[in-house]
């Protein structure tokens, strides 16, 4: 599905997709699409560390992971994003079209749904609160598409931390199911447009 012209309110440099300032933490949050050349060992390195071990299981030998990167970015349905807070990038994301997903199994999947993966990988970023800003925009920055309605999310079932960080977002829990293609218990998780732009951005 072809991605439309960004909104010119959203302060868009290059090489960034997407950029403002939040208030709430007086940061600059941006995302750019993630690249072999820039990312890899970033990547490699936060996939390894203790607080996403659990919940991601990517922690390969570099050359397996570089092939699992390549598989990515060649992914026409998954766009792989590094998070950036005032232009220091601290966090990845995975923004997908869901009904083209393993997770379409799952639940009844509308055209234009967009999932959302997404992990903080510098430890130093850990418990400061800023996931709940970054999930904000990054959600925002999905809703963008004007066919997207909603937003959905498939976190570890065991991952408290992360839920509640879905849920203060406006995404609602719907139900716990076994994923395989994940090997895991997820918890689906729903952000509907409305709900989104009222209650989360007060629109």
């Amino acid at each position: 599905m072809t991605e439309p012209a960004l909104d010119p309110a959203a302060i868009v440099t290059a090489p960034y997709d997407y950029q403002r300032h939040d208030p709430e933490i007086d940061r600059t949050i941006s995302f750019r699409p993630a690249t072999m050349g820039a990312d890899l060992g970033r990547l490699h390195r936060w996939l390894n560390e203790e607080h996403v071990l659990p919940y991601w299981r990517l922690d390969h030998p570099l050359p397996v992971f570089r092939k699992r990167l390549a598989e990515k970015l060649a992914d026409d349905h998954l766009t792989p994003y590094v998070g950036c807070l005032d232009h220091v990038p601290m966090s990845y994301w995975e923004r997908y079209w869901a009904a083209d997903d393993p997770l379409a199994d799952h639940y009844d999947a509308r055209p234009a749904d967009q999932g959302v993966h997404l992990l903080v990988g510098a430890p130093e970023y850990l418990g400061r609160g800023y996931a709940t800003p970054l999930l904000r925009s990054m959600t925002e920055f999905a809703l963008r598409h004007p066919e997207t309605d909603r937003v959905v999310a498939e976190p570890d079932a065991r991952n408290e931390r992360a839920i509640r960080v879905f849920e203060a977002c406006g995404y609602e829990p719907v139900r716990e199911f076994e994923f395989p293609a994940e090997e895991k218990t997820a918890l689906l998780v729903v952000c509907e447009r409305e709900r989104f732009e009222s209650e989360v951005l007060g629109r």
